[in-house]
């Protein structure tokens, strides 16, 4: 068992708070389910994080950064195919897709939500787009994106053609709303 200490103490909150707000969403998620999924009380995790709304915004933010798809070099539109190819194969839900998926409709919460899909996918794409529409070419690209974790949430992986059809199926589209 882990010892007791304020970083095991966090970790463990905030390791509940994935698994519950990826599970259960924002305003299913009480404080009372995250002290027992942690093994911590309430008075902690309000110490330590301030309210559930901070506690949420900690977990998005711990959430890794889209991947290195959007970084310099290679092609934009198959790293971003390959990117959701993979999600669609996948059997398990991406946790930060299923944690904003879960919890976009939450008034609390949106302007959180909003806020990481804008700078964790958004706008990295947005500056790696030229001309004067990259935000709409951007914005439509980031609905495939994100419309493709919720396809996988409905309907489970997608398995009838092979991985690399998609990919060629997925950068021909993303080709498209890139240029």
């Amino acid at each position: 068992m882990e010892p007791r200490s304020r970083e095991g103490t966090r970790r463990r909150i905030l390791d509940a708070a994935r698994r519950l707000f990826a599970e259960h969403g924002y305003d299913e998620v009480t404080m009372r389910m995250l002290g027992a999924e942690a093994n911590a009380n309430i008075a902690l995790i309000n110490r330590y994080f301030g309210s559930k709304r901070e506690l949420f915004a900690e977990v998005l933010a711990q959430q890794g950064r889209f991947p290195a798809v959007l970084e310099e070099g290679g092609d934009l539109a198959t790293s971003l195919a390959e990117y959701v190819a993979d999600r669609l194969g996948s059997e398990t839900d991406s946790p930060v897709l299923a944690t904003l998926e879960r919890s976009a409709s939450s008034p609390a919460i949106r302007e959180l939500a909003q806020d990481r899909v804008r700078t964790a996918i958004l706008e990295p794409l947005i500056a790696r787009l030229d001309g004067e529409d990259a935000e709409l070419r951007a914005s439509i690209a980031t609905a495939i994106i994100m419309g493709g974790g919720r396809f996988q949430q409905v309907f489970g992986p997608v398995t009838p053609a092979p991985r690399q059809a998609v990919v060629d199926r997925l950068t021909a589209v993303f080709r498209a709303c890139l240029s």
